[in-house]
Order: structure tokens, then sequence, then C-alpha cells
């Protein structure tokens, strides 16, 4: 039976959403407070869609690291501590979750869904001819230059993830724009992909446009939701309330805002930077996909133009951009690939990814028997949003979902 949903946020995580919905024959509103979509953190990610990368930031010994990282100039890792509860609420869940067992479970969760996700978009892609946004399967390869790092990298590789463990030699061989003596080798998976979420975004939105059965409310602001009764009754644009019969929140870091009585949403953004740098006939930008381990920077050429993604910044809701960071960023995307391209011209951008304390997304019902979660998918979102979607439009058309959705689904407060 079909049904008419109001999707809060059109960033990728909603997009995707309302994509899936309208597929399986639903009707779909999308609000966003931004006038275009895909305009936050959507906007120039790190371009990756790293399947099975998908292990969560917070495991046993992060906490000693951090510290660590925390007392180097040039630290991938900033902690500017604040007088807000829910920074410290999020730390302190960040912190009991930075056990092995749990990592390995969670990890185990992320593996499942972005298995998911990267089936969901090859159907997309092959069944409806969804185009345009620069994708390819052009492998990642993992580097590292600390040899304990690479150790234990290597005693996690398994023929389940196709990866292949490669010395210094043979990534130079892989990649020959990589260059520096500063690497002791690498882990290589060939299956996995790029593209560019930006345009991602704007493809689907045009076949949403096209498909006559969603609509857009761009340039309004969700200031509250009206409820009663078990349920969600209305949405609060300010200047009126909107009903609606389901409803998903969607809105990235932004979603703690909507937060209602008995809705858990453990949710605070770590602001990430990026460079997108445009590569010209003259350049020599890497064909692979390539993560920098050690630094925590990523590297993905997104037809012309080399993105250079890095920084984990728990400093609130504050997405300005930060010129030390930027520049610490482009020195070190200098060193590692000097002619990858113009970076005189580079194109700054900073944005705020919403994050759960275990790394693992919110996605399905709440405890209103008309609102749906899809958020917290922290520095995954457009890896895992195609399959995000897919769970949700199963978990609201009443059907079975295609994943064991353990670990996935919201628990109540």
């Amino acid at each position: 039976m079909a049904k008419r949903v109001c999707i809060i946020g059109g960033g990728v995580i909603g997009l995707a959403s309302a994509y899936a919905l309208v597929r399986a024959g639903h009707e779909v509103t999308v609000i966003d407070a931004r006038d275009s979509l895909g305009s936050e953190t959507s906007f120039a990610n790190g371009g990756q869609l790293s399947y099975r990368y998908v292990a969560p930031l917070a495991d046993a010994g992060v906490p000693l690291q951090a510290l660590g990282w925390l007392l180097r100039g040039d630290s991938p890792l900033t902690l500017r501590p604040r007088l807000d509860p829910r920074q410290w609420r999020w730390m302190a869940s960040f912190l009991g979750a930075c056990r092995g067992s749990v990592n390995k479970r969670n990890a185990a969760h992320l593996l499942r869904l972005a298995s998911l996700s990267q089936a969901t978009l090859q159907q997309w892609r092959e069944d409806d001819r969804l185009d345009g946004f620069d994708w390819r399967r052009n492998g990642k390869l993992v580097t590292f230059r600390s040899a304990g790092t690479f150790e234990l990298a290597r005693s996690k590789v398994t023929d389940f993830l196709q990866q292949q463990v490669l010395s210094a030699a043979e990534c130079a061989c892989l990649e020959p724009a990589l260059v520096g003596d500063g690497f002791v080798g690498g882990i290589y998976t060939p299956n996995e992909e790029v593209a560019d979420c930006h345009a991602f975004c704007q493809r689907l939105a045009a076949r949403l446009e096209a498909s006559g059965r969603c609509s857009f409310l761009l340039g309004r602001k969700v200031t509250g939701l009206r409820h009663g009764d078990g349920a969600v009754q209305a949405i609060d644009l300010g200047d009126e309330m909107m009903p609606m019969d389901q409803l998903v929140i969607a809105a990235g870091h932004r979603s703690a805002e909507l937060a209602l009585p008995g809705l858990a949403l453990a949710l605070y953004p770590l602001k990430g930077y990026s460079l997108s740098v445009p590569i010209g006939a003259q350049h020599q930008a890497p064909n692979v996909s390539i993560t920098d381990y050690d630094r925590k920077i990523v590297y993905a050429r997104i037809g012309e133009q080399l993105r250079v993604a890095a920084m984990v910044d728990i400093v609130g809701f504050d997405a300005r951009l930060e010129p030390k960071r930027l520049a610490l960023i482009k020195r070190q995307a200098l060193e590692t690939f000097p002619h990858g391209g113009d970076y005189a011209q580079a194109v700054e951008w900073a944005g705020m990814r919403p994050a759960t304390p275990t790394g693992v997304p919110l996605i399905g019902a709440s405890a209103y028997r008309n609102l749906w979660l899809n958020l917290g998918h922290g520095a995954l979102g457009f890896t895992l949003a195609c399959g995000s979607g897919q769970l949700l439009a199963e978990l609201i058309g009443q059907h079975a979902p295609s994943i064991d959705m353990q670990g996935l689904a919201p628990r109540a407060a």
C-alpha cells in the first residue's frame, strides 16, 4: 500500500531515502532548510565509496592514541571542550565504545550495511540507468607509514574482503603518482569505488522530480514537531503547521534539534575539511583512491579534480574554515602528490559529519508509530546512503528488510 512520506533533510541520506521510497511506489516530500540540495555535509566530502573499510573510530587504544595526537602540531584530531552537555555525553559514550569486542561487533553491522549499499547502488545504476556523477570502480589503496600499524592491518586481511597486502615498491607500482619514501606498505582492495556525492544528490533530485511522486520544500527550516497519542501530528515550519502521515528524520547533525520525548538521538558533529584540486593535462593525480592511514587523509580522483579530505575536529557546531587546518592538509598533500593538481586553485571546504558514539547509524522505527530515523552515518554517509535508504523503504512499506537489522535499529530513550 502506497504511503505519503515526508523527509526532513535534503542531503545524500535524505535523497537516497526518497529515491528508494519512490521506487517502491510511495509519495514523498523532501524538506530542507537550505535553498539547494546536497549543500552541506554531502557537498564536498571525500568521495570514496569505501565499502570494506567501515570499522568505527571507537576502538581499543584510540583514547591513548588520541592523547598523543593532541600533543602534536600536525594532529588529525582537534578537541575543543565546550560547556555543552551534548559534547560531554557524546564523548563519554564514545569512550565506553572504545573496546576491541565492541568495535568488532559494530564493524560487522557496518560491513553488512555497506555490502547492501554497494549492491543497491549497482541496481540503481543498471536498472534505472542512473549516471552522471563520476562513478568509477577504481580500487582503494590504504598506505601505511608505521610498521606497527601496517602489521596490525595485515593481521586483519581476509579473503572475504578481497584485499591484497603490498610492499612499498608494489604500492608505487600500482599507483605511480604516489611519491615519497615514508611508506612501508599498503593494503589494496580492487572493488572499492569513487563518485561525486554532490553530483549524485543532484541526479537523484532530478530523477525524483521527473517521477511525479516527489516534491521539494527548500529554504524551509523545521522549528519543531507537534506530537500526541504516540505519533507525530504535524511539522512546524515557523509560519505554518504542515500535517503529514509518515515522517523521516534525515537531517544529519541537525537532527538532534528535533528530538522528542522518548527519542534518543546521540549525535554530535565531527568536523572535517576538504580541498578540491583542479587537475590539468600536466598533472599526475592518482587514479586509485588512496588513504594515508597514519595521517588520516583520503585522496580521490573525481572527474577532473583531486579531492583531498581529512581531520576530525570535535569543536561543536562550528562549520567555519580553519586556515591552519587547511594549510596542514595542503602541505601534506603536496608531500604525497606534489604533481597531483593545481593546489593554488584548490577550493576549500568544511563539513559536519553527523556521528553516533559507536559509529553505527540509526535506521528504522522510533518510539512514535509514524516517525522513522535515518541518521548518524558519520564519515560513511555516501558509502552507506543507498543501503540505508533501501532498508528504510522496506521498513516503511512493511516488507522484510534485506539484511539483519541487529545493531542498526534505533533504541528508545
